[in-house]
């Protein structure tokens, strides 16, 4: 035998097809009755009222449904004839199920209508809850439906599920109208539990359209959710335990009166803010905040639906000129940025070229203060007196009369010039032996300082007790200790020489020199004109005593430091980037690259610069501007070299220099913030008055009545259906039970 043989047998039914196929044997197979022109084709239904059957039409072969009324004992008339009359009036509706034909005199009686093959919205919900736009879309149709019977005079009073049929389409048509009253009628209905009004469940209450209006929003709620608000176990207990029939309608009026408002469909998707306040508004237990009838509900529908269809637009139109401001914004603001970035570059080249003259004026008055000491000191070491009182000192001692009256001399020198306070005058013979100094210091006469660089002039000191010859030119030392003084001091110093010898053959008697404390420079440039954001610093580029490199001769907070610390720290010192930069500006100023057109830019990029940093610190922390000179002796040719090791650096604050530019920005922003404020407020007003415009909105009564002066009233508007808002019922109920739909009759 094949494999195949296995499938070619008989299949067995499941117990879901067992099941089925026992209820249809039990359905009847033939009608109570033979409508002549309809041959009935098989059974669909039973009720309380009797038999529903499918039969065809045998002229058209249309498909209809026929309704048996068997049970004649039990039977309110009053039912069928208001149903037969009602769907008459409602004859060629598309949202009503049709009226065929009626058999009044027959046994039993009957009547044909037309065959929707989808069954009813009940079927439909059986297999679970709709999705939010297909349950708008049927709700809208029932809606309409009931408008349209209304508009005939008709309530339907009843409307739940299991009322309304589905046709081929899957579109809605309302049935079962035998609770409906006419609106002129005032006889109660009552129709199912939590689809029914809480008045409504009264036996004298009287027929409203709002009935129908509940219904339209449980009828809703249940499409969304799957089962009608208020709706439970414990709810359909405490009912069915009320007793009789008025006491049931009490516990219902008082169950949904009681309980929070519904919730559930909140939090369901698609279920947005408009469409939760029409449910809301369809279920307020009090009728007067109801929507007033099924056409102001649809009108709040339609407004939901115009929202949502103009949500894109107004996204658009709030959204767009936002981003089109905010690219203007960007755009704007980048042009302002490097407007302003450009003004910037331009304040900052203005000033470091307005440092660099500065820089250069002070360099030239330092170098012309330097030349005219040295001329003192030339003038001096020249003199007859003077070099007789050096020799005399010189062979008796420093401790000889000779060397008082060598002192004494030097006394009226420092009296005569008038000089700071904190310079000196010292004279050393021709082994470097300290002869006399004024001020008079006791503890240096005497002492053998040929080891010193203002002594030798070689640029360092050398080892105390290392002999070296005296100096033959006029020298600038490097910053040393003082050993009479103990503060950080440079020395300016010429050679005594033999009267009437060749300098260049003379002996050198002695050595005169003067020394300047650091921090008492400020009489070398007496004159500049560096101005008030300008700070003229003078260092030293040379090593000193210590072996470092940089030593700040003067600054404007360089004494107060001084008298802070003894012992000179990385503050006293320049940063070893600036040195390197200031080396190779010496080095160019020393060996010119003459055949390079671009010499002068060259010197000046070297000399300039943007983001200099003090290293004092304090108060002068922060970005500097900052240009430098090296201090050039240029009038003398006795020199080795016109470089004298100093240099000069002008230093301004940044800040200070783009202060203009910076206050202008301050002005332009807060300038760019007010337009900005002022576009955007006028964007907020225009667009919130075009959503109350599209709102229509009820609560601005003042604009209401603008609207109707101005022909802006919208058409087919009534003041029942005006806006979505309105005092809702409270939160949401107990999660629905799957106990059955109940309608309770009367009698």
């Amino acid at each position: 035998m094949s494999s195949d043989a296995s499938f070619d047998r008989t299949l067995t039914q499941s117990d879901e097809d067992l099941r089925r196929a026992s209820e249809r044997s039990l359905q009847p197979a033939r009608p109570p009755l033979v409508v002549p022109g309809y041959q009935a084709e098989r059974f669909l239904g039973a009720g309380a009222y009797g038999q529903v059957w499918v039969a065809v039409d045998t002229n058209t072969g249309r498909r209809v449904a026929i309704k048996f009324y068997l049970h004649r004992g039990g039977l309110d008339w009053t039912i069928l004839t208001r149903e037969v009359e009602r769907l008459a009036l409602l004859f060629a509706d598309r949202y009503v199920v049709q009226l065929i034909e009626v058999g009044w005199d027959s046994d039993p009686p009957y009547f044909v209508m037309e065959y929707l093959e989808r069954g009813s919205l009940a079927d439909r919900l059986g297999a679970g809850p709709l999705a939010a736009e297909e349950a708008v879309e049927l709700f809208r149709d029932v809606a309409i439906g009931l408008v349209h019977a209304h508009g005939k005079g008709v309530l339907h009073c009843d409307l739940k599920p299991a009322n309304v049929l589905l046709d081929q389409d899957g579109r809605p048509r309302l049935a079962d109208f035998g609770q409906s009253r006419l609106s002129d009628e005032q006889s109660p209905s009552l129709g199912t539990l939590f689809y029914m009004a809480p008045e409504q469940a009264d036996l004298n209450a009287a027929p409203d359209a709002r009935w129908d209006v509940y219904a339209l929003g449980a009828l809703l709620y249940a499409m969304l959710t799957g089962s009608p608000p208020y709706r439970s176990a414990e709810a359909l207990a405490q009912i069915q335990q009320a007793g009789a029939l008025e006491e049931q309608l009490a516990e219902y009026r008082r169950w949904i009166e009681a309980a929070p408002r519904p919730q559930a469909h909140r939090r369901l998707g698609g279920v947005d803010r408009f469409l939760s306040d029409i449910i809301h508004r369809c279920l307020a237990v009090d009728p007067h905040k109801r929507y007033a009838n099924p056409q102001a509900v649809l009108d709040a529908l339609h407004a939901r639906n115009l929202r949502r269809s103009r949500r894109p637009l107004l996204v658009l139109g709030g959204v767009g000129p936002l981003v089109l401001l905010a690219i203007v914004s960007l755009f704007g603001y980048n042009v302002f940025e490097t407007s302003l970035g450009e003004s910037r570059d331009a304040l900052t080249l203005r000033a470091l070229e307005s440092d660099r003259f500065a820089a250069q004026f002070v360099a030239e008055n330092v170098a012309r203060e330097i030349e005219q000491r040295w001329q003192t000191l030339e003038h001096i070491a020249a003199d007859d007196d003077f070099r007789r009182a050096v020799d005399a000192a010189s062979r008796a001692g420093y401790d000889s009369a000779a060397a008082g009256e060598l002192q004494t001399h030097l006394e009226r020198l420092d009296h005569s010039l008038k000089l700071a306070d904190s310079d000196s005058w010292y004279v050393l013979d021709g082994e470097g032996i300290q002869l006399a100094r004024s001020p008079p210091i006791d503890n240096t006469l005497g002492v053998d300082y040929a080891f010193r660089d203002y002594y030798h002039g070689q640029g360092v000191d050398l080892a105390r007790g290392e002999r070296a010859e005296p100096l033959r030119q006029p020298h600038l030392s490097i910053v040393f200790t003082s050993e009479a003084t103990h503060l950080r001091t440079v020395s300016l110093s010429v050679p005594i020489f033999d009267k009437g010898a060749d300098p260049e053959h003379a002996e050198v008697r002695g050595v005169l020199c003067h020394a300047v404390d650091l921090g008492h420079f400020a009489e070398l440039w007496a004159d500049e004109r560096s101005g008030n954001n300008q700070v003229p610093v003078l260092v030293d580029s040379r090593k000193d005593e210590t072996g470092r490199r940089g030593a700040i001769l003067e600054h404007p907070h360089l004494q107060s430091l001084l008298d802070e610390k003894s012992v000179p720290d990385d503050r006293f010192y320049l940063h070893d980037g600036t040195l390197d930069r200031l080396d190779r500006l010496r080095e160019r100023r020393r060996k010119p690259h003459s055949d390079d057109p671009h010499e002068a830019e060259a010197l000046n990029e070297l000399a300039r610069i943007e983001n200099y940093r003090d290293p004092i610190g304090g108060e002068f922390v922060g970005r500097w501007l900052a240009a430098a000179e090296p201090v050039e002796i240029m009038a003398r040719s006795n020199l080795n070299s016109r470089d004298t090791g100093w240099i000069v650096i002008v230093q301004e604050r940044y800040r200070a220099a783009v202060a203009p530019v910076q206050e202008l920005r301050q002005r332009l922003l807060l300038q760019a913030i007010l337009a900005t404020t002022a576009v955007a407020m006028a964007f907020v007003g225009i667009w919130g008055f075009v959503i109350l415009v599209l709102n229509e909105s009820p609560r601005l009564r003042w604009f209401d009545r603008w609207r109707r002066r101005t022909g802006h009233a919208s058409h087919g508007h009534t003041p029942s259906s005006a806006g979505l808002t309105g005092s809702l019922l409270s939160p949401a109920g107990p999660p629905a039970s799957s106990g059955e739909f109940k309608t309770i009759d009367k009698g």
